[in-house]
């Protein structure tokens, strides 16, 4: 009698035992699919590729463009409790260093959500990004700023999302900051190899 109503309340659960972990992406419009669609971004590709594999995990994309680290530093509390994420995928900074915001500032940010995703029981992966050389020293202390972000919490780090496609301006829409759709299986090749450790 009791084997059949532990049957009958995992058959009816809301919350299945077999429920995948999430993978949540916090991100800007690199990683939002800004005029390709949401659907054909990497974290979306990220999905298909975790269900080819048969991996019990999901993805939450909950990149928004425009968004800075200060954003994705407010919005990152109730998106840990609501997802419960396993993995989070923090991939912010470019608007603040375009808008060229204070160094401190965007440190402080990542810092805080690097360290709320930990607090919370999820791995991280620390996205870097990097400014045109225009920008001088100030590119060059942001593009560092993200090795030591990940050294100082002990989280994995991808050095630069838009590594693989930086470089070849016909993966760019016209306006030579956003990826085009056939850039981002690009970039999820990138992005797998530091990711995968962190899904054992």
């Amino acid at each position: 009698m009791r084997l059949a109503l532990f049957l009958f309340a995992l058959l009816f659960s809301t919350t299945p035992a077999w429920a995948a972990k999430t993978i949540l992406v916090m991100g800007d419009s690199l990683s939002a699919g800004y005029g390709i669609g949401l659907d054909q971004a990497w974290p979306a590709l990220l999905g298909k590729r975790l269900a080819e594999k048969h991996l019990d995990y999901s993805v939450a994309n909950l990149s928004i463009s425009g968004e800075t680290t200060a954003g994705g530093r407010a919005r990152l509390g109730p998106a840990l409790r609501q997802h419960k994420p396993a993995v989070v995928i923090i991939a912010l900074g470019a608007n603040d260093g375009l808008r060229g915001l204070a160094l401190t500032q965007v440190r402080d940010n990542l810092t805080a959500m690097v360290n709320a995703a930990q607090g919370s029981g999820a791995k991280v992966l620390l996205a870097g990004m990097r400014l045109p050389p225009n920008y001088g020293p100030y590119a060059t202390e942001f593009q560092s700023s993200f090795a030591g972000i990940a050294r100082a919490r002990k989280t994995a780090l991808l050095e630069f999302l838009l590594e693989p496609v930086a470089a070849r301006s016909e993966l760019f829409q016209a306006d030579n900051l956003h990826p085009v759709a056939a850039a981002q299986p690009l970039i999820l090749e990138h992005v797998w190899p530091a990711l995968a450790p962190l899904l054992k």
